[in-house]
């Protein structure tokens, strides 16, 4: 119920309300998919956040990170796209809270939701589907995030804590 109230959400606003509303609706969009992802975390009791897993949690995440930026930075020199950001620390005051509202609702709603349905390594792969399809019309954006949410889904079922996969997060 909760993936599919965020599903209509994102895909109303993509499709519906971007195109012709203020580029500050997508904020609204945005609290109001986190809100749906609080609600789901205070019914189920599951806030993403196990102590005992953050430094498995971190320790995972960094090395899929690692490879990820490894693999993007290469990819960028070889294409000759690779270019300076000199907005990043601008940038990084709004994508790290969204990177953590994203990493919540994939991790408690789209996980959690898709394992109760599915086994729990189905599970995983369903949430990524879910969560890279949320991401077209951009079909580089959706591939990618496919397999960064395989990984983030595998981390975070191994180790239940979003703090470090949304640090890590730049969708």
């Amino acid at each position: 119920m909760y993936s599919a109230l965020i599903v209509a959400t994102v895909l109303l606003y993509t499709w519906i309300v971007a195109p012709a509303a203020p580029r500050w609706t997508a904020a609204v969009a945005a609290a109001i998919v986190v809100g749906i992802s609080i609600a789901r975390a205070a019914r189920s009791g599951e806030w993403g956040v196990a102590r005992s897993a953050f430094q498995r949690s971190l320790k995972l995440a960094a090395v899929f990170t690692a490879a990820a930026a490894a693999a993007i930075a290469i990819g960028g020199w070889r294409l000759g796209t690779w270019h300076d950001r000199p907005t990043l620390a601008a940038d990084a005051v709004l994508l790290l809270p969204w990177a953590l509202g994203q990493q919540f609702a994939l991790q408690i709603v789209f996980l959690r939701d898709a394992q109760a349905i599915a086994s729990r390594t189905a599970g995983i792969f369903v949430a990524a589907a879910a969560f890279a399809a949320l991401h077209l019309p951009n079909p580089f954006l959706a591939a990618a995030t496919f397999v960064a949410a395989l990984a983030w889904s595998a981390i975070y079922d191994r180790a239940p804590n979003v703090l470090p996969l949304a640090s890590r997060t730049r969708c």
